[in-house]
């Protein structure tokens, strides 16, 4: 069965927009094209891709399921035509990428006008969010995670170290003292990123020791990254956070670190990870490599 390249291109526009007219007049089609070339994929395929109403378009159990082969196959028809030189050199359609928010807010929002100014003709779609979205279930085509690469169906490519340590509000150390070991920790007001769960800490020596919850003095459990900082500059207690998130607080004096010859023992990287694929779309490519060189190749939080 051959298959319509462009109507795959409008199915996966479609999915993206969930509203296929306004798909179809990205690709330069009138509403009723678009609607005839969808259903007569849909015939081809023997199934019903997306569900439609009077109010709202939806993806069906189906179109879920053949999404992610939708997009391989464009991908390996832009890949084919670069090899043979024909392809053009303007990226265009929506990338659908997921972050972190307190990160996307610090480093990746200030720095998005000048890739737009780079692409004009794709669109970003954003999802930001602490809570980390399914790649593959929410059809997005690149994510950044700041967690061990398990999953064998996904690929990454390293973006920058994440380094974790202890710090406080000079304020809060003022009135609760200074821990000179962690141990000293269980007497202190401690603040944990999304759960409860144990953090291992490791010194210089290789010394091993617990930031925990359940043996503190005060616990506090957020989970939106900026705000614990945001907890954390008012004075709530001692938190583990992102060398990313703090540097410039421990800068200005405005929060200083605790215990400094101990970090989270994880080894922890930023990855950019993206669905297994024998073939990269230009538009995630483009969009990477515009992040390891604005953010990668010299983290501000590492100088």
């Amino acid at each position: 069965m051959s298959l319509d390249t462009d109507a795959l291109r409008l199915f996966v526009r479609a999915a993206e927009m969930l509203n296929i007219s306004a798909a179809g007049r990205t690709l330069g089609m009138a509403p009723a094209v678009s609607s005839a070339k969808l259903a007569k994929l849909e015939q081809s395929l023997r199934s019903e891709l997306l569900h439609r109403t009077t109010r709202k378009v939806s993806l069906s159990v189906e179109g879920v399921d053949f999404l992610p082969f939708a997009r391989e196959i464009i991908a390996q028809e832009e890949a084919a035509l670069a090899a043979l030189g024909k392809q053009t050199t303007t990226i265009r359609g929506t990338l659908r990428f997921a972050a972190p928010s307190s990160f996307a807010q610090l480093y990746i929002a200030p720095i998005l006008p000048r890739f737009l100014q780079q692409h004009p003709d794709l669109t970003l779609d954003l999802r930001l969010s602490d809570v980390q979205f399914d790649l593959i279930e929410g059809s997005f085509d690149l994510a950044l995670r700041n967690a061990p690469l398990v999953d064998t169906s996904l690929k990454g490519r390293k973006l920058a170290d994440d380094r974790r340590i202890l710090c406080a509000a000079p304020h809060y150390l003022e009135t609760h003292g200074t821990p000179n070991t962690p141990a000293e920790l269980a007497n202190h007001h401690l603040i944990a990123f999304q759960n409860r769960h144990p953090r291992l800490l490791t010194g210089p020596a290789g010394e091993r020791a617990v930031f925990d919850l359940a043996s503190a003095k005060g616990q506090l459990i957020i989970d939106d990254g900026q705000s614990q900082v945001c907890a954390t500059l008012a004075g709530a207690g001692i938190s583990l956070n992102a060398l990313w998130s703090v540097h410039e607080h421990l800068k200005s004096g405005r929060l200083t670190q605790v215990l400094p010859n101990f970090e989270a023992a994880e080894d922890n990287v930023l990855w950019l990870i993206y669905p297994k694929s024998n073939v990269l779309s230009p538009k995630v490519r483009v969009f990477m490599d515009f992040l390891i060189a604005e953010i990668g190749a010299k983290p501000s939080w590492e100088t």
